[in-house]
């Protein structure tokens, strides 16, 4: 008769022979999550920039079969269950894409723009986008370029 330990072994063996420990233990953490969360405590409201944000993420997480992580994502994040459609991500980000850039994820044709773009004129200038008060007040560095001179100086 074999002893509680190894009928342990073996039912963790067998679950992750079978690929499915890993799952089951991210779907216990992102039902932990969810009972941890505080539905009383009000979510800033979810920004354009943060639902195309969390879009991207969400894409590329899906894409690389992340499922439990973007659920987590997105029950923690308020963004909507159904994904926003691929065309109306890309006409908001002002994207052209080819037949082959469709097979991934946004996101790593923007990657790939910037690390392979052929620009001598030196790095992207990046303006502070538009937050929520909220976040912005919570933030001490806040969006843009700090204190001291600005691009121009």
């Amino acid at each position: 008769m074999a002893t509680i330990t190894e009928l342990k072994c073996a039912v963790r063996d067998t679950l992750e022979s079978r690929g499915v420990l890993g799952q089951l233990k991210a779907r216990i953490r992102a039902e932990v999550f969810s009972a941890l969360d505080d539905q009383r405590e009000a979510r800033p409201p979810l920004s354009h920039e943060n639902l195309l944000i969390n879009e991207l993420i969400r894409e590329y997480l899906e894409f690389n079969q992340y499922r439990h992580t973007a659920s987590v994502l997105t029950a923690e994040s308020g963004q909507p269950d159904v994904p926003l459609d691929r065309q109306f991500l890309a006409n908001e980000l002002k994207v052209t894409e080819d037949a082959s850039s469709k097979s991934v994820p946004l996101l790593y044709g923007l990657m790939c723009h910037f690390v392979n773009s052929s620009d001598t004129g030196g790095k992207v200038f990046l303006r502070g986008a538009s937050l929520p008060a909220a976040a912005a007040a919570a933030s001490n560095t806040g969006p843009g370029p700090g204190p001291g001179p600005g691009p121009d100086a």
